[in-house]
């Protein structure tokens, strides 16, 4: 059978395959889907990606594929390890961080002001995929990131470094990491002024440097062989769907709550009532990733947070059969009470999840009296929540836990209204689509509209 388009998601458990035709005409098809165990353990992704195929000719009933083009997103060894250096934290750093978390990447690392030597030996324990360096506002302050980039420099990692911070020392950079084995990338400042953000030319070279240095994880250098399109961070895929969604159904946020971590990718400009009252600029694209909220791996997190005494009431069993429960906890629940469980554990996350995620009301005292203040991202104006991942494409009440949001608010979190819509991607292929949509945007459109039902 002749497809298209052949687009890989390798996990770090799963991988999965996804067939679409059709993507040169006007009405693209989404054919069908395979997945595999993905095989980091063996030592060669590899070979998880071609048991998804063998998976995928199963579900289609067919002997051979041939394909124009493969695709792939992943995710696996822990996706893209970064860390990130810069001046102030409520500032430039928090600039790289929105930037390198919008890219895909997980970051294990961040430091303000000059680095320490704590900090040096913790960067040698992470063997970060990239070093992303900023620091100071556009001739502004020059000191600490060429500081930083000196000890970083004296690492000699082979590991690709980028300079994202005040534009006076490009020059300076370019000298500190002539000798350095890695290659030196020199972007645009993510925080050129005070309170402007400049995000996406960064967000932009890490996916970038990511395709070229893909190497975090056994086989990948093959699988690079494989394909014949690009290669993204699985989370940085789902950020370019989100964003090419929005420019034509609106203001959004997707939620991806996963095995071992809940991901939130919003991507509004929020209200301008709101907007008016806000102490500090906030990306129009934002990505948060909660590493202790997953429904498998993390799943005991969950339950701690809930307490085994409400959930075993919301779930209507004893302690002793909740405990079995999570005794016998399974990645896939089959059985209606392993469904219930499951639903639960999903609420908390995305309800945790989008506190985390979103802003909030803050009233200050001064001598002029009381004044309201609005302080992070503003989701108030958000008119789709979108489910993505297994927990929330698959679960019964996936629509009723999406729901839930708007009614958990308090009255002081920016959190989306009732007002917002719940869509469902139902063929779980909103990665697959982010890293299609950079060659084949118009066809990726479409096939995700197809898949939300809208």
């Amino acid at each position: 059978m002749k497809i298209n388009v052949l687009v890989a998601e390798i996990g770090s458990t799963t991988t999965v395959i996804n067939a679409f035709n059709g993507i040169f005409s006007s009405q693209p098809k989404f054919i069908g889907q395979g997945q595999a165990a993905t095989t980091v353990d063996e030592g060669d992704v590899n070979i998880g990606l071609n048991n998804a195929i063998e998976s995928l000719k199963e579900n289609l009933n067919i002997e051979t594929i041939e394909y124009d083009k493969l695709v792939a997103t992943s995710s696996a060894a822990g996706g893209l390890r970064m860390t990130v250096h810069g001046l102030v934290y409520d500032m430039t750093v928090r600039a790289a961080k929105e930037a390198a978390l919008g890219a895909g990447a997980n970051i294990h690392q961040v430091t303000a002001g000059k680095i320490r030597r704590t900090d040096i030996n913790k960067l040698k324990e992470i063997k970060p995929n990239i070093i992303l360096i900023a620091g100071g506002v556009d001739y502004g302050e020059r000191d600490t990131s060429i500081y930083n980039a000196e000890k970083i420099a004296d690492l000699k990692f082979d590991v690709p470094v980028i300079y994202a911070g005040n534009i006076e020392n490009q020059e300076e950079i370019k000298l500190i990491f002539e000798d350095y084995p890695g290659k030196l990338y020199i972007v645009e400042n993510v925080y050129p002024k005070i309170d402007k953000l400049n995000i996406e030319p960064t967000r932009k070279v890490i996916q970038d440097v990511f395709e070229e240095h893909i190497i975090h994880a056994p086989g990948m250098k093959k699988v690079k062989e494989m394909v014949n399109g690009h290669i993204m961070p699985t989370p940085g895929a789902v950020m370019t769907a989100s964003k090419l969604l929005k420019e034509d159904i609106g203001d959004l946020i997707t939620l991806d709550v996963g095995g071992a971590t809940t991901d939130l990718h919003s991507v509004t400009e929020g209200s301008e009532e709101v907007n008016r009252i806000l102490i500090s600029p906030e990306p129009l694209a934002k990505r948060t990733v909660e590493g202790d909220l997953g429904v498998y791996v993390n799943m005991k997190n969950i339950v701690d947070r809930i307490g085994k005494d409400t959930l075993s009431n919301k779930l209507s069993i004893s302690t002793e059969e909740l405990d079995h429960l999570i005794e016998n906890h399974k990645p896939i629940p089959t059985k209606d009470l392993e469904k219930k469980f499951v639903e639960e554990l999903t609420k908390e996350a995305v309800i945790t999840s989008v506190k985390r995620h979103a802003g909030k009301f803050r009233a200050l005292y001064g001598a002029s009296g009381k004044k309201t203040v609005a302080e992070g991202k503003d989701l108030t104006n958000i008119k789709y929540i979108i489910g993505t991942g297994g927990a929330l494409t698959r679960l019964p009440n996936r629509v009723e836990i999406m729901e839930s949001i708007a009614k958990s608010n308090k009255g002081d979190d920016l959190f989306p209204t009732s007002e917002a819509s719940i869509l469902v991607d139902n063929n779980y292929i909103m990665a697959s689509l982010g890293v299609l949509s950079t060659e084949y945007s118009e066809a990726a459109l479409k096939l995700l509209k197809q898949s939300l039902e809208i």
